[in-house]
């Protein structure tokens, strides 16, 4: 009974020592997986906080465009494209230009300025107004067949691949794209008849060989002068050299005949080169007509005076022009110590074809010689002008001119009497 009992404590403790073993391994288990989990977990948490971001791509992103991508032209004709190359990245390129899709017998060049090119540089974040000069220049053979073409420009570099397509339409009936430009700044100027009008105006040959435009002015009234002077140039000139691709500032002078009257006058300029003309139409606008004449009622233009004694001469101001003249200031130049004041030295207003009459007063000098003075009057404003010259004659009293022949006869008187009295000895 003992020993049963023994046993069955023996097999109990055995089992016990089991369980607890099979416990131990599950617990042990647990954690092993539990530390694992959580060093798996601060792993990646760190790697998820040390990491870098990617980092951004620059590079290049180049534009090749034109203002016309579609022209049409006549057989035999050439016509130039004004290129842009512009670009919204950050990264400078340099891209080789080239053409394809070319028709046969057609040819083609890249200008930059006035000089053929096959690169061009492009800077980051160029703008079209930055862009570079740059043209394609095409000539069209002869016997080109009527048609549409299209064909392609390319700027490739080591970050950029830009294409740009064209159309040319050939058109025996085409009338033909002007291979040139006359511009002017301001067209269209207004003055007064005496004003000297200045354009400034731009020639520009979009060809692809230099040319020499002849210039000339249509349409010009009588008496009216038009005259061209090339920038840089000290002399007006009929004609002017372009190179291919390039411009030319020009001055055109206008001056309008002094009786022009109101109104707007259109001259037409004209710049010739071959069978292409090119035309600037100026329009002139003449507000007015200023003209004075500064004279005497009588038309006589000469006074007596005396030394030291004021003259009074009386002086007309007439409005020759259509315009009223304001603000009319007279002034005069005289001899030394001479003096002349005007009763009137301002005219307010004169209308057109009327006239103003002002006194002056001429003191000559006191110690003034006998003899002719010249005083020059001169009436002005900021439109016309006038100057009259006055002839002075300083003159002696009559009285003492009486005394001096009266003492003259008696010296006469007296010699003869000397004469005889010793004449007889």
């Amino acid at each position: 009974m003992e020993k049963a009992t023994v046993r069955s404590n023996r097999a109990g403790i055995a089992k016990n020592v089991v369980l607890a073993g099979v416990l131990c391994s599950a617990i042990a288990a647990w954690s092993f997986t539990s530390v694992n989990a959580y060093a798996a977990g601060s792993s990646t948490t760190s790697q998820s906080e040390t990491e870098a971001p990617a980092p951004t791509v620059s590079g290049t992103d180049v534009v090749f465009s034109t203002d016309y991508p579609g022209v049409s032209v006549k057989p035999g004709d050439s016509t130039t494209f004004s290129l842009y190359l512009t670009n919204d990245g950050d990264k400078q390129d340099t891209v080789e230009l080239s053409a394809a899709d070319l028709p046969d017998g057609w040819t083609g060049s890249f200008k930059g300025s006035s000089s053929e090119v096959s690169m061009v540089h492009v800077a980051a974040a160029q703008t079209k107004e930055a862009s570079p000069t740059l043209s394609y220049a095409l000539s069209i053979p002869e016997d080109a067949k009527e048609g549409t073409y299209n064909l392609t420009l390319e700027a490739k570099g080591d970050s950029t691949d830009a294409k740009l397509p064209l159309t040319v339409k050939v058109d025996k009936n085409e009338k033909g794209v002007a291979a040139g430009e006359f511009t002017a700044e301001y067209p269209e100027q207004q003055g007064a008849s005496s004003t000297n009008f200045s354009f400034s105006t731009t020639l520009k040959n979009n060809g692809s060989a230099n040319a020499t435009y002849a210039l000339a002015a249509d349409n010009v009234p009588d008496g009216w002068t038009v005259t061209f002077t090339p920038s840089g140039a000290s002399a007006q000139s009929a004609s002017v050299p372009v190179d291919a691709g390039s411009s030319s500032s020009i001055t055109v002078a206008v001056t309008p005949s002094k009786d022009a009257k109101q109104g707007d006058y259109e001259i037409d300029c004209t710049a010739t080169s071959g069978d292409e003309t090119l035309k600037l139409p100026l329009i002139v606008t003449i507000t007015g007509t200023y003209g004075m004449t500064l004279t005497t009622p009588t038309g006589n233009l000469s006074a007596k005076a005396y030394a030291g004694e004021g003259k009074k001469v009386t002086l007309e101001v007439q409005n020759t022009g259509n315009v009223a003249l304001k603000n009319v200031q007279l002034t005069s130049q005289a001899s030394t110590d001479w003096n002349v004041e005007f009763d009137n030295s301002t005219i307010d207003s004169i209308d057109p074809g009327a006239s103003k009459e002002v006194t002056a007063t001429i003191t000559p000098a006191k110690d003034a010689v006998i003899g002719d003075y010249v005083t020059a009057i001169t009436a002005k404003n900021d439109n016309a002008s006038s100057e009259a010259d006055l002839r002075v004659s300083v003159q002696n009293h009559t009285g003492w001119g009486v005394v001096a022949i009266v003492i003259i006869a008696a010296l006469v008187v007296s010699l003869g009497a000397i004469i005889r009295k010793f004449g007889r000895r």
